[in-house]
């Protein structure tokens, strides 16, 4: 490993009052924030963005599709190497790959990154240079998102030998590696962690019953527990925690497995219930979201069904179905509730806001301007909702009870990311490059 610093000496000349700012800054400690909710409750974003609207914008030492994670005045995020093209398969077409087909494996360098919400500088960096990436043409090395809490960072990511999860200080000091096996998966591996008390938590659901569910402790990286699985297709969604019985859960999403509550505490699992298609391929890719006592998750395989369900968990702790929605279902882009609303974002850039209460229909229609999938999830200021499409526009439309879109904002490259909220502003990456963009005052 090797890790480089760079000089922190414009922490000297802050001001006081910018450093007590600092203190109070939101936190974003996860792949959309606070328990995969993707609402800011601090930070408002202007809807159009000019010149002036950006605090900064950099390149990164890397590529990647992980998104951002920001705790106080710094963001992490993961990057990988560009390696070099591999020579085409004699008699192969350029560009004849199949939509699921998965890329050959290749050399690659990973690279934790930490950068100043401030200015953009790269405070830290680490480089691991071992083991080769396949996946999906649309997946890529760096897919997944760390997990930040106020004592470190911890970050992921797999290969076919071995799965890696490592944690560092805020300041880069390596605290602790660990491998968790080998991934079975075609498709590649971007699950992205959590942290939730004294555990990282991870769903580890692959291919052929080879994965499960785990949680490793957070000051050493030794495996604290595992669920036994029986998953048909590697699942990339990060698990929600809810109340429920007087108890703290967490709640996973899978094709096989459905919506599966489990105690952190030790790892049994409390209840489980079969929600989605199982005569269908399908994928858990986005993430679960929590509605007073509901929570509601989605699943489902391009043009396959796909499937948005709300369950209970009831006080017979038996989780019960209480809606679902089934016409443009997001796959890829998880769904967002703000305030008593639901709104389905899904890949084409449709969407259906419902009552999260019900899943009654509301209003739905296609944002204008989208240009090729949406796979990166809305998140939402409280009264706007931001969310990418792969060209590397950012939609924004209104929190509302109808279809108002309020702009497009154009990145220029592409992006399949997810925004993040922190330090009064938000934080968006595309492919090779990270912008913030200030709050309003």
């Amino acid at each position: 490993m090797r890790l480089r610093r760079y000089p922190l000496v414009f922490f000297a000349i802050f001001p006081i009052a910018l450093l007590v700012s600092l203190a109070r800054a939101e936190n974003w400690p996860r792949l959309r924030g606070s328990n995969g909710a993707g609402v800011s409750t601090e930070t408002k974003i202007p809807a159009e963005w000019n010149d002036a609207a950006f605090r900064w914008k950099i390149d990164l030492p890397g590529l990647g599709h992980g998104s951002p994670v920001v705790w106080g005045d710094r963001i992490f995020l993961l990057c990988a190497s560009e390696p070099a093209p591999l020579p085409r398969a004699k008699g192969k077409k350029k560009g004849a790959s199949a939509a699921g087909e998965a890329a050959p494996p290749r050399p690659q360098t990973w690279m934790p990154v930490c950068v100043s919400t401030r200015d953009g500088a790269v405070l830290w960096k680490a480089e691991f240079s071992e083991g080769f990436f396949k996946g999906h043409r649309f997946n890529s090395p760096a897919s997944t998102t760390a997990a930040v809490d106020e004592k470190r960072v911890v970050f992921t990511w797999g290969t076919a030998d071995k799965l890696t999860m490592i944690a560092f200080t805020h300041a880069g000091e390596k605290l602790w590696e660990s491998d968790l096996g080998p991934v079975n998966g075609g498709h590649g591996f971007a699950a992205s962690p959590m942290l939730l008390g004294d555990l990282v938590i991870l769903n580890n659901d692959q291919e052929k019953q080879a994965g499960n569910l785990l949680a490793v402790d957070a000051a050493t990286g030794k495996v604290a527990w595992t669920v036994a699985r029986h998953s048909e297709r590697i699942s990339y969604s990060v698990p929600c925690a809810f109340e429920a019985n007087g108890r703290r859960l967490l709640m996973f999403t899978n094709w096989r497995h459905g919506f599966t509550a489990v105690d952190p505490k030790d790892g049994s699992v409390v209840a489980e219930l079969s929600v989605f298609n199982l005569e269908t391929n399908e994928r858990a890719i986005s993430s679960p979201v929590v509605y007073r006592d509901l929570v509601i998750g989605t699943c489902g395989f391009t043009a396959n069904p796909k499937h948005c369900v709300a369950v209970r968990l009831t006080a017979e702790n038996k989780l019960e179905e209480v809606w679902r929605v089934e016409r443009n279902a997001p796959h890829i882009p998880s769904v967002l509730v703000v305030g008593d609303r639901c709104f389905l974002w899904d890949d084409a850039g449709i969407v259906t806001c419902v009552e999260a209460a019900t899943g009654k229909e509301i209003w739905k229609g296609r944002v204008p301007g989208v240009e090729g999938a949406c796979f990166g999830s809305p998140v939402s200021d409280g009264e706007k909702i931001f969310c990418a499409d792969e060209a590397g526009n950012l939609h924004v439309i209104a929190a509302g009870d109808d279809l108002k879109p309020l702009a497009k904002n154009i990145l220029g490259e592409l992006c399949r990311t997810t925004p993040a909220f922190g330090d009064g502003a938000m934080f968006v990456r595309t492919t090779g490059k990270l912008v913030a963009v200030e709050g309003v005052k």
